[in-house]
């Protein structure tokens, strides 16, 4: 019994244990298989992409502080970042990768970054 390439059905000659004809169709198959998850990874790691970008363009001298509406001006979207610090008197730090914010006083942020 001849197998069969998953993508094109076509005849695979070579190892026993070979499931694609060729590497297009290889390629082909997973790009297929997997594009659901790999749209949410590319739009989340856009939309990180963008918030650093912000991030950085507003914070040119490692420590400031903005409005919230400069921020949405730009384009910040508050629901991505990539991790919390919590300071041992529990005030709470948002990071996008090394660069940080810290809501203060009514709409404004404190924007940090984080030494390497």
């Amino acid at each position: 019994m001849k197998k069969q390439c998953l993508e094109c059905g076509e005849k695979i000659v070579g190892r026993i244990d070979k499931k694609f004809c060729s590497d297009a169709c290889r390629n082909s198959f997973n790009n297929r298989v997997n594009k659901d998850s790999k749209n949410l990874i590319r739009n989340t790691n856009n939309r990180l992409r963008k918030n650093y970008r912000v991030l950085e363009e507003l914070n040119p001298d490692q420590k400031t502080k903005t409005s919230r509406a400069k921020l949405i001006e730009k384009g910040f979207d508050f629901n991505y970042f990539t991790s919390i610090y919590t300071t041992k008197v529990g005030t709470v730090y948002y990071f996008v990768y090394d660069q940080g914010y810290l809501p203060i006083e009514g709409d404004y942020y404190a924007l940090v970054k984080r030494e390497s």
